[in-house]
């Protein structure tokens, strides 16, 4: 998930959006955060329902940096797609496949001594193999981790755009003002704004978050134009944005379209362009993959000692949740430093693969 030329405003965007999933995943399961509400009722209340649009921000930038990956100028420029996204799978499994292990680990460890809806059950093989292939959504399988299916829908998304740029990669027409390739992405989000994402019947398969992915996608090719076709760009989009929400309002909606048309202004901006970005915001950024998939046991972890050795102790909730922020952020600092940021191999992925299904087997044998 990481790009080749790290840019600071983005990666402080991701940073900011990892924080907010924590936060909210911190704020909704568990005993923890029902006794900070006594205390904090708005803050509970507001984490749980508008933190977890963090999403949007994640989905809107994967879609800006694979554009400047594999077509920044609207045509592609990958020779062999195949290869591609056969790298791009791996370095989103191997990590992924780690932290689902851990969570499966602490998930058996807890469930004895700590009976909560938050805490996964055993998982069966069908399960694991659809994990394993990360087809659990369009397979119907119970997610093992909150928030994984986004890494599905993640290689979903790019598959979709890697393979439409190949497809178009012999058609591109150099007298043609706009590549094929940018017109079929702007057709695909309008699809996905004005019909796809209104059925939530769509929301396993990369259609129904199109719209908002292609309108990262549409911000990367702004931010690289010339002055006068980015402000069509910049016309086109909020277009996009208007009709869609005039059609069916949706705050997340709104919140992707405000992100990428925030992206071209600022990454258009001069000022902003040589900013180094605060450290600590960068480093966030930068291993924020890694935290997002890790972050769930930490919050099973936390949830599962105050249950057990403080329940109803309101400052010892307080100290959990920040315990676990804190915890999530130091343990996402590790898997990116030992696993994420290694380009692993395809006997690497295929181990994790075997070691994924194996590890929730035994798990599930032994500790039953």
């Amino acid at each position: 998930m990481s790009s080749p030329r790290r840019n600071a405003l983005i990666d402080s965007a991701k940073a900011l959006a990892c924080a907010a999933i924590v936060l909210h995943h911190l704020s909704f399961y568990g005993p923890m955060p029902e006794l900070v509400r006594q205390v904090a009722p708005g803050l509970i209340a507001g984490l749980v329902e508008y933190a977890r649009m963090a999403v949007q921000v994640f989905l809107v930038l994967g879609g800006y940096l694979a554009a400047a990956s594999l077509a920044p100028q609207g045509v592609a420029r990958c020779a062999d797609p195949l290869a591609q996204l056969g790298q791009r799978f791996m370095r989103l499994f191997v990590p992924y496949a780690v932290a689902l292990v851990l969570v499966m680990a602490v998930s058996a460890a807890v469930r004895p001594w700590w009976d909560d809806p938050a805490v996964p059950a055993d998982p069966d093989m069908a399960q694991l193999l659809a994990h394993a292939l990360l087809l659990q959504g369009v397979l119907g399988e119970e997610s093992l981790s909150a928030g994984i299916w986004y890494v599905a829908i993640d290689l979903q998304l790019y598959a979709l755009t890697l393979l439409l740029f190949a497809a178009l990669r012999r058609w591109a027409v150099p007298a043609w003002r706009v590549p094929l390739g940018q017109v079929l992405v702007l057709l695909l989000v309008a699809a996905s704004l004005l019909l796809f994402n209104r059925d939530a019947r769509w929301d396993d398969w990369a259609l129904y978050f199109f719209g908002t992915y292609g309108l990262g996608m549409m911000a990367c090719w702004a931010v690289r134009a010339e002055p006068a076709q980015a402000r069509r760009w910049l016309a086109v989009m909020a277009l996009l944005l208007l009709a869609a929400l005039l059609l069916d309002w949706r705050a997340r909606i709104a919140l992707a379209g405000v992100t990428a048309l925030a992206l071209v202004l600022l990454l258009r901006w001069p000022a902003l362009q040589a900013w180094q970005g605060w450290p600590g915001l960068s480093w966030l950024g930068q291993v924020s993959y890694s935290v997002f998939l890790l972050h769930f046991a930490l919050c099973l972890l936390v949830n599962a000692l105050l249950q057990q050795f403080w329940p109803g102790s309101v400052p010892a909730a307080l100290l959990g949740m920040v315990a676990g922020f804190v915890l999530s952020l130091a343990a996402g600092g590790w898997l990116y430093r030992r696993v994420e940021c290694h380009l692993p191999t395809w006997r690497t992925a295929l181990r994790w693969q075997a070691g994924l299904v194996g590890a929730g087997l035994m798990l599930a044998t032994v500790l039953r």
